[in-house]
């Protein structure tokens, strides 16, 4: 799913020589009272914790429903993860990808960085044409279900 264009990829590069990344993908959408503020405080919390693991990726925020691409060492990824299973700001977590590979980073210089929004509905979706996990789709309809009781806003950059 991520290969696709408009993803960004690092140069062109033998992918024997590239450094064994792990990379985690999801989706989730926000608890009730989560707003721009609160978003704007976990993208700067994240930015001063990344940066001391390793960690770069993006935050895509927008009418309640984050999706989120990270990558860096698996151990500093798979405690990340453990964090966000536990964070009461957001639910119906979605593993759009996980996995392990030799290859540049998609964020080298973004801790993490908040994008706009304008786009999420077609990561939903293709997210859910591919899922086969029953949990995963209910999650995934959920939050398009949310996505249809509210506007996207287009958000700024962060």
């Amino acid at each position: 799913m991520f290969d696709e264009p408009g993803f960004p990829r690092g140069a062109d590069i033998d992918d024997d020589d590239a450094p064994l990344i792990y990379t985690f993908a999801y989706c989730s959408r926000a608890a009730e009272g989560v707003d721009e503020i609160e978003v704007g405080r976990i993208v700067e919390a994240a930015q001063r914790r990344n940066l001391a693991r390793g960690i770069t990726g993006v935050l895509v925020f927008g009418s309640g429903v984050f999706f989120q691409w990270v990558e860096g060492s698996a151990a500093q990824i798979e405690t990340l993860i453990a964090n966000l299973h536990r964070d009461p700001r957001h639910h119906d977590i979605v593993t759009l990808e996980r996995g392990e590979e030799n290859r540049e980073r998609l964020y080298p210089n973004w801790e993490m960085e908040r994008v706009d929004a304008d786009n999420i509905r077609a990561v939903l979706l293709d997210a859910l044409e591919s899922a086969e996990d029953a949990n995963n789709v209910a999650a995934l309809k959920r939050i398009l279900d949310h996505l249809d009781s509210e506007p996207l806003n287009s958000l700024e950059r962060r």
